[in-house]
């Protein structure tokens, strides 16, 4: 039988009659190698855990972003020229308008599926902002963020502050009486900064506010410059993501030198692929069902105007909240007014927290004195003073979120606001102290928990009564999994000050850097419970051994706890104790 493929042992078997298709691609891959450069990549591994999710929600979000943007910007007119709508729109038909306000009322009334195109887009940036914000927080707290992937938080925090400034350009561009009152806002928390703040409106309205510039730059800023660097930061954070290979979370099999999932091609493409048709067709209801930024309500934009009850964009709150909040401090200094109650809250208190952000990974590296590479996660209540740092962090920010409505919590509660005021001011500062110590202390209750598990068995929840009539509850070994789980961590090392003495006898002082770095340590791991030993595991099971002896006479009792927690796969012999030391 004739076969039709030959091979002379030199080069790959191949068609006599090859298609244009495999053609073009041999072509290709002569001159670029791409089969070469894809072939191990498209076997690269990730793990599958739904926590990973998190991060593809985020990129889905910004490709249903670009998809949506593009429809957009066939029709927007990004100019501030006035204009007088004759659209559809009955209430403002015959009303003097910039062409950017009456291209959006065109797109929401007169082009097909343009208000879903609208809503869809605003709704994919809420979810992009948010999504960062919880993969962020995800990754921290896990620990993901350590040595070598510092550099992907960095990136990953640029990521969330560029997306905070593309919403709020994006935002503004309808040239609504609500848009409009935000820029307004922008303009004056511009002129709070000293010397150069009147100089930066001059430059970026064109002249006194409004101008007529301002929309067609935010524009471009909008659709070319943001989006541009989000690409690139973008590809560059999936870059490293390839180059380091992906976290996981510990278990059986998994170790700090591999990787156990699925291969990149066919099986993670084929959910990932299925993901993003989940993320957009979630977009695509919300944008149908869920009314968003109704601009033809608000009106044209006019600076004598400012709507009642004006909020910005949900991920603007806290810094709404923070201006809310302070105290109306200025100074009046040689004619010249500091407005310090704009100043700090706006602009000083945005740049502290997102460089808080940036400097989490280095610091507790140069506390800890972790130099180790690190793949395999970390569970929260395993790195309590971590976990509790970003939970302080969180009620900080939840806190300023909540006090930038609170005009709208006194009207729903009826309450006064100068009280709710008052309770910010204050909350703001004692809520993260007491978030702190109650996270801290939790996770290390949880750390003593899982002590208690692997050194004596879970409650089963069975009491037994032995022959002379005492009652004992029935523990029962943890799995082999979970217990491999709860041990495959490492042990906190507390740095120490190197003792010694110099070269005349006397007793080495360490320097002030090293002193404060131990301490720090010291404050850092203190009361952290570490796993068990082998020595402890070893006793923990002599003294099991004992009860069981205690209880053989009820051997063949029917109780024999597994009644109601399914759990059968139970530790055999020693192989916890000698698991990892």
């Amino acid at each position: 039988m004739k076969t039709p493929f030959t091979s002379n042992g030199s080069r790959a078997a191949a068609a006599p009659k090859p298609n244009r298709v495999g053609a073009a691609a041999e072509w290709a891959d002569e001159r670029l190698g791409l089969a070469t450069m894809a072939k191990k990549q498209v076997r690269k591994v990730f793990p599958d855990h739904w926590s990973f999710m998190l991060g593809e929600i985020a990129l889905w979000s910004f490709v249903v972003l670009l998809l949506t943007g593009t429809f957009l910007t066939l029709w927007f007119r990004p100019s501030m020229g006035e204009t007088v709508y004759n659209g559809s729109y009955d209430q403002l038909r015959g009303l003097e308008m910039s062409e950017a306000y009456a291209s959006t009322l065109n797109i929401s009334f007169d082009v097909r599926a343009g208000l879903l195109m609208r809503q869809m887009h605003h709704w994919s940036a809420m979810l992009f902002i948010a999504a960062m914000m919880v993969h962020l927080m995800r990754v921290y707290f896990t620990g993901a963020f350590r040595k070598p992937r510092e550099l992907n938080w960095v990136i990953g925090s640029l990521l969330l502050l560029l997306g905070t400034l593309e919403g709020f350009t994006g935002y503004s561009l309808p040239d609504d009486l609500l848009s409009g009152t935000g820029i307004r806002a922008a303009d004056g928390f511009m002129k709070s900064m000293p010397v150069v703040g009147t100089y930066m409106s001059f430059f970026l309205f064109g002249g006194e506010f409004p101008g007529d510039s301002i929309i067609p730059r935010l524009y471009t800023v909008h659709v070319l410059l943001i989006p541009g660097v989000l690409l690139a930061l973008i590809a560059a954070h999936m870059l490293l993501l390839v180059y380091h290979k992906h976290t996981q979370w510990p278990g059986p099999g998994r170790t700090n030198d591999n990787v156990v999932g699925y291969p990149m091609l066919p099986v993670y493409a084929a959910k990932a692929g299925g993901f993003f048709f989940i993320v957009f067709g979630v977009t695509a209801l919300m944008g149908a069902f869920l009314s968003i930024n109704p601009v033809w309500r608000f009106g044209p934009y006019n600076p004598s105007e400012v709507t009642a009850g004006s909020q910005p964009d949900w991920y603007m709150g806290w810094p709404d909240g923070a201006l809310r909040i302070m105290p109306g401090w200025e100074t009046h200094l040689f004619g010249f007014t500091l407005s310090w109650n704009v100043f700090l809250p706006i602009i000083v208190l945005p740049g502290l927290m997102f460089t808080i952000l940036l400097m989490l990974p280095f610091v507790e590296s140069w506390i800890t004195g972790d130099k180790r590479n690190h793949h395999l996660l970390q569970r929260p209540r395993n790195a309590p003073t971590r976990t509790a740092l970003m939970v302080a962090l969180m009620t900080f920010y939840g806190l300023l979120w909540a006090a930038g409505g609170n005009d709208l919590i006194a009207i729903t509660f009826k309450t006064s606001i100068n009280q709710i005021t008052h309770f910010m001011r204050a909350a703001v500062f004692v809520g993260p102290v007491i978030a702190f110590i109650i996270t801290r202390r939790w996770c290390i209750s949880l750390q003593r928990k899982d002590q208690d598990d692997l050194l004596h068995g879970y409650e089963t929840g069975v009491i037994m009564r032995d022959a002379l009539g005492g009652y004992t509850e029935r523990h029962l070994p943890l799995p082999v999994a979970e217990a491999y789980t709860l041990t495959a961590r490492d042990r906190d090392e507390i740095r120490q000050l190197e003792a010694g003495t110099d070269e005349h006898g006397v007793a080495a002082k360490g320097t002030g850097k090293a002193k404060l770095q131990a301490r720090l340590s010291q404050w850092w791991y203190r009361h952290n419970v570490q796993k068990p030993t082998v020595a402890e595991l070893e006793d923990a099971h002599h003294h099991v051994e004992e009860e069981d002896a205690h209880d053989a006479p009820l051997v063949g009792h029917a109780a024999d706890g597994h009644q109601f927690d399914g759990r059968h796969d139970v530790v055999e012999g020693d192989d916890l104790a000698h698991h990892r030391d």
